[in-house]
């Protein structure tokens, strides 16, 4: 996998969304391990764009982590100061099911009751209807009946 590139605006802005960010995972004297790797992959899916810690002392150890860290994930490098490194990837969507036997919910309705004299305004009414109920012409709010069935059919 190759390395995301960006625009120097893009990662301006991406650098100012990661400024009020807490590291996230954080990186120890064994350096990137394969159960680094996956954490900061883990995290990078969860949240997009995050904040490694680097414990190392050596600057270019930290520089080469970030490359390979971008390189091998799929990562934008945003910014290395210090002993902070800021990683960029989209955050992939997520397919939802479609649940075919699934009730439809609740829904506001707005009952517009008319006054009798004819220069008032109408009387509007916001009304919660439920998915087994429904709404009668003069506003009332009725519960659907249980089709009963035939004691003589089912013989």
């Amino acid at each position: 996998m190759s390395q995301i590139t960006l625009t120097p605006a893009q990662r301006k802005v991406h650098r100012a969304e990661a400024h009020h960010l807490d590291p996230v995972v954080m990186v120890g004297a064994d350096g990137l391990t394969p159960a680094v790797r996956k954490e900061v992959d883990a995290a990078l899916k969860a949240h997009g764009l995050i904040k490694v810690r680097v414990l190392s002392d050596d600057r270019q150890a930290r520089e080469s982590m970030l490359q390979t860290l971008a390189d091998e994930l799929d990562a934008a490098p945003i910014q290395h100061i210090g002993k902070l490194l800021v990683l960029w990837r989209p955050v992939p969507e997520k397919a939802r099911p479609v649940d075919e036997e699934r009730k439809p919910g609740p829904r506001d309705v707005k009952v517009l009751k008319f006054s009798k004299r004819g220069g008032q305004r109408p009387e509007v009414k916001v009304v919660r209807v439920l998915g087994n109920q429904r709404l009668t012409p003069g506003g009332q709010i009725k519960r659907a009946k249980v089709l009963k069935k035939s004691i003589k059919k089912s013989a």
